[in-house]
């Protein structure tokens, strides 16, 4: 069972590390701006993937100019020199949307890490309804569906706080890389 989650889960990164590579590069360049700058990165984790605040604050190696976006007394304290990081599950996410759209409002910049999940019909007449349309620069989780199937065919095995830790480790290192070019 562990070589079958394993060898699923290193094809998830896989996919992530080819199909995201751009965005990778524009989501650290995004946070750089506030890196250099008078700004912080305000890093808000929906459920599980407070993980991924757990590492950008208090981690081996915490993430430059973070802080949890929970630590605010009010929205209306960001200034445009602010970046923020939304991390969910899901993009359709309903704390991870009402976030964003909060943030946008106020003309923060947002990167944001979910697997895209697509509206029913019905639900699709707003396009600012899901994290990756309102974020200025999104990275897809893909991880529909737990990995793992079963004897009864269900599936099992939704590892998706670990996959998040990876597209965050990814997204750190490239924000050192692109900060060590500009020293």
């Amino acid at each position: 069972m562990l070589k079958i989650f394993t060898t699923q889960l290193q094809g998830v990164f896989n996919r992530i590390g080819s199909s995201e590579e751009f965005a990778f590069e524009d989501a650290a360049r995004l946070l750089a701006q506030a890196a250099v700058g008078d700004g912080r990165i305000y890093v808000h984790g929906v459920k599980e993937m407070k993980a991924v605040e757990a590492e950008a604050i208090s981690g081996a190696e915490p993430l430059m100019s973070a802080t949890l976006l929970s630590d605010l007394d009010s929205f209306h304290d960001l200034t445009d020199t602010d970046r923020a990081l939304i991390v969910s599950r899901f993009s359709t996410d309903e704390e991870a949307i009402s976030t964003a759209k909060a943030l946008k409002e106020l003309g923060i910049e947002i990167v944001g890490i979910s697997t895209v999940m697509e509206l029913e019909q019905e639900e699709s007449t707003d396009v600012t309804k899901t994290l990756d349309s309102l974020s200025d620069v999104h990275i897809d989780l893909k991880l529909k569906k737990p990995l793992i199937p079963g004897d009864d065919g269900e599936r099992f095995g939704f590892p998706s706080s670990m996959v998040a830790l990876y597209v965050y480790h990814g997204l750190a290192f490239t924000l050192k890389e692109i900060l060590e070019e500009q020293e």
